[in-house]
């Protein structure tokens, strides 16, 4: 089963290697960094955005990055810069539309951070400091709502695993 999930993969990765632009129309917005498109030939991308993260839809200013991103590009056509396929199955790729980064712009209004993970483009960091300086979207909250979105899923998988540890015990002393 690896070897055929393997296969596939490599397929697809080799398929995106001679098609590194891609052209197609916004149709669903998950999140702030991850959105779904179709393309002309009715194929549906799930794109994950690279070299940022925002916020998740239950943290703390989730919903207005998701808010950000459907006015930027919701019914759009958009170009995907793809640099890979995650390992979700999702375009990794930087996002366009005519001469507007959108990567970047998400960055700019403080609706996401520079993905230091995935970041090549070091501009990025420069943006998002600017972002933070200016109060802007997220940076505008309380310090405690303030929160990278990789540090805030970490948490989440500590506290599930906690509650998991946290079963109470049954006891057959009582037979």
């Amino acid at each position: 089963m690896k070897t055929l999930i393997a296969m596939i993969m490599s397929s697809l990765l080799s398929g995106l290697a001679h098609a590194e632009q891609i052209s197609c129309r916004v149709v669903a917005i998950s999140d702030g960094d991850s959105f779904d498109c179709a393309t002309t030939a009715s194929t549906q991308i799930r794109v994950r955005m690279a070299e940022i993260d925002a916020p998740e839809r239950k943290q703390p200013y989730g919903q207005q990055a998701k808010q950000a991103l459907t006015k930027l590009i919701y019914d759009k056509s958009v170009m995907l810069h793809v640099h890979s396929i995650d390992r979700f199955g999702r375009t990794l790729a930087r996002v366009f539309i005519g001469t507007l980064d959108v990567n970047s712009s998400m960055v700019q209004q403080g609706a996401a951070w520079a993905y230091t993970e995935q970041l090549k483009d070091q501009n990025l960091r420069d943006t998002e400091t600017f972002a933070r300086n200016m109060d802007k979207g997220l940076w505008a909250q309380p310090a405690e709502d303030i929160v990278a979105p990789w540090k805030w899923r970490y948490a989440g998988r500590i506290n599930e695993h906690a509650k998991k540890q946290t079963r109470p015990q049954t006891s057959f002393s009582q037979f």
